[in-house]
């Protein structure tokens, strides 16, 4: 459940940011500009959130030194 609550934070946190980045970048052409920019940018970074997961966990599994069997799971 915990990690469950994470990804969920992670991925509203990127996709603030998307927003914030698209929406500034749309505001520099228009209003209709930024609005757009910002749901393109808030997709786009939920998107990121989500592939950088996997890698996380991969690298935390290898930080802490796990025994054959995670390699082996990780592998897979």
């Amino acid at each position: 459940m915990r990690e469950r609550i994470k990804r969920v934070i992670r991925r509203a946190q990127f996709a603030a940011a998307g927003a914030a980045i698209g929406g500034g970048l749309g505001g520099l052409v228009g209003r209709n500009a930024a609005s757009t920019g910002a749901g393109f940018g808030a997709l786009i970074g939920a998107t990121v959130a989500e592939k950088m997961g996997p890698v996380d966990a991969m690298k935390e599994r290898f930080d802490r030194g796990g025994d054959d069997a995670d390699a082996e799971a990780v592998a897979e």
